[in-house]
């Protein structure tokens, strides 16, 4: 979801600087703001007991986060972390929802992308139950080439390092390489200078 700044900005947003792995927002936290991504990238992410890292998304430019919790009373399940030098801008809970309420069609937007996020996260759920890798990561390679402009095979680059791989399908990093290697002798995929084009 990308709303226009000059909107956000009439309901009273702000623009924000994160550093590169400074906390946004953490599990536990209250939903307080819309948050919308000027530049660089955000992951969300949580921890099992063990101290794993799960990678849920990582976002960039033009891209929302945190707007679903914004319709419900309930506390951040992951956190939001940024991965490089971010510039946000975020409008508090109560102005996003005037704004919605004045702004029809921006409200009609947002139920399509949050609608397109279920049915993706709905796909996802359906891949990370396979125990065959390649299922896996090619449904993650299409989550994230939905959020990519164009059409044509192997022009998405993969803006992810095999451990972000790893870690937002559950999959070992080793497993991860060997099966890159393999989707690309079938096809699926090029690896070029150690990038990734789907």
């Amino acid at each position: 979801m990308n709303i226009e700044p000059e909107l956000l900005f009439s309901y009273g947003a702000e623009k924000k600087l994160y550093r590169h792995n400074e906390i946004i927002y953490r599990e536990g936290d209250h939903s307080a703001y819309y948050y919308q991504i000027v530049k660089g990238k955000i992951k969300l992410n949580s921890y099992n007991d063990e101290g794993k890292e799960f990678i849920h998304n990582i976002i960039g430019e033009k891209q929302s986060f945190g707007d679903s919790m914004l319709f419900v009373e309930k506390f951040y399940v992951m956190n939001a972390i940024s991965i490089s030098d971010t510039e946000l801008i975020r409008l508090p809970k109560n102005s996003f929802l005037d704004l919605l309420k004045n702004n029809p069609e921006v409200s009609l937007e947002m139920n399509a992308c949050l609608s397109q996020r279920l049915y993706f996260k709905a796909i996802m759920l359906q891949n990370m139950s396979s125990q065959n890798p390649i299922v896996r990561l090619e449904g993650l390679l299409n989550y994230l080439k939905s959020y990519h402009d164009g059409e044509c095979d192997h022009c998405f680059p993969v803006e992810l390092t095999r451990q972000q791989i790893a870690n937002l399908t559950g999959l070992r990093v080793e497993t991860v390489i060997r099966t890159l290697k393999k989707m690309e002798k079938q096809g699926m995929l090029k690896i070029k200078d150690r990038k990734i084009l789907y």
